[in-house]
């Protein structure tokens, strides 16, 4: 990860996606309790929509430049949080381990995003939800288009970020209930603010995997 991602784009998105999603971070938060996996947690603004339900936090994060501006917010909160990985893809927690995982436009920049979710399958108790909020592929046509044609620079310039992920499959095809999803354009532009916020469950009636 180079200067611009670990330091600089760290600092643009605090403040991208800040006081003016806070009413969004708090509705999409307001469902989790005991242990949690953050993926994504960049400069620790979730923390604040924690509620007093939650024992701890398990975060990934592969910006250094986020955990420091996370910092303080990690000193003030009444959540214990451990950091526990860079990459999503790979998650150094047991099988069944987790409450719930929250994820906040972060699935768009997971190189493997794929693997992430398998993970978030895997570490999540049955009955556990992934709890998220996105930008994603626009269900409208020409919006779409336009989306395949930029995503190709804007991932360039914004630490790997893709317009164009289609959100409700990958959560899916991952083996998650989707129980409530709900799409919306919001401020700006179809091509870059159409959101996808819900939540999906891991079915409590779930056999084992083959090994």
């Amino acid at each position: 990860m180079g200067f611009y991602e670990n330091r600089v784009l760290p600092r643009f998105i605090d403040l991208a996606l800040g006081k003016q999603v806070e009413p969004t971070r708090a509705r999409v938060a307001a469902g989790l309790s005991g242990e949690v996996l953050e993926v994504g947690f960049g400069s620790g603004r979730n923390l604040r929509h924690y509620p007093g339900t939650v024992r701890r936090v398990f975060a990934i994060e592969p910006a250094t430049g986020g955990r420091k501006i996370a910092a303080p917010r990690v000193a003030a909160s009444r959540v214990p949080v451990e950091y526990i990985g860079l990459d999503g893809a790979t998650v150094a927690l047991a099988d069944e381990s987790v409450d719930h995982v929250l994820i906040t436009w972060s699935l768009c920049t997971i190189p493997d995003v794929r693997s992430a979710l398998s993970e978030v399958h895997r570490v999540l108790r049955p009955g556990g939800s992934l709890r998220f909020v996105e930008h994603g592929r626009s269900p409208h046509t020409k919006a779409a288009q336009w989306q395949d044609r930029v995503t190709p620079v804007w991932k360039h310039l914004f630490g790997g970020c893709h317009l164009n992920r289609a959100i409700r499959d990958l959560i899916t095809d991952a083996g998650l209930t989707m129980c409530e999803i709900r799409t919306y354009s919001d401020k700006g532009p179809e091509t870059i603010a159409r959101m996808y916020e819900g939540v999906a469950v891991k079915r409590t009636n779930e056999g084992p995997t083959d090994a």
